[in-house]
């Protein structure tokens, strides 16, 4: 696995690292179901072709009571203005993880 993939995995597990952001959709769901969206998130592995090209473990969706959830990283420069210029050097980017549901998207 890629440096990139086992930094994104670490602080997708943790949520530690980096900014964990929901869009108003999902903070809008009661608070026990925001934890199951978090629980989800954290341990999410179905990574495929197809929802992993690149392998970097940076985008996932699952559904959760009836809704479809994305969940996304992005990874910034360490004052969150422009992309990483080394995303694989945790001294050089800041990682966001946005959930959203799916009609957010």
């Amino acid at each position: 696995m890629n440096k990139i993939a086992l930094l994104n995995d670490l602080f997708r597990r943790s949520f530690s690292g980096g900014k964990v952001v929901m869009t108003a959709g999902v903070d809008a769901l009661p608070d026990m179901v925001k934890a199951a969206v978090l629980q989800k998130v954290a341990t999410f592995d179905a990574f495929t072709d197809d929802n992993d090209p690149y392998a970097e473990h940076d985008f996932g969706s699952f559904e959760l009571v009836g809704r479809k959830f994305f969940w996304k990283i992005d990874l910034y420069d360490r004052e969150l203005q422009y992309g990483s210029e080394d995303p694989a050097d945790p001294e050089m980017t800041t990682r966001v993880l946005t959930v959203m549901l799916a009609d957010e998207y």
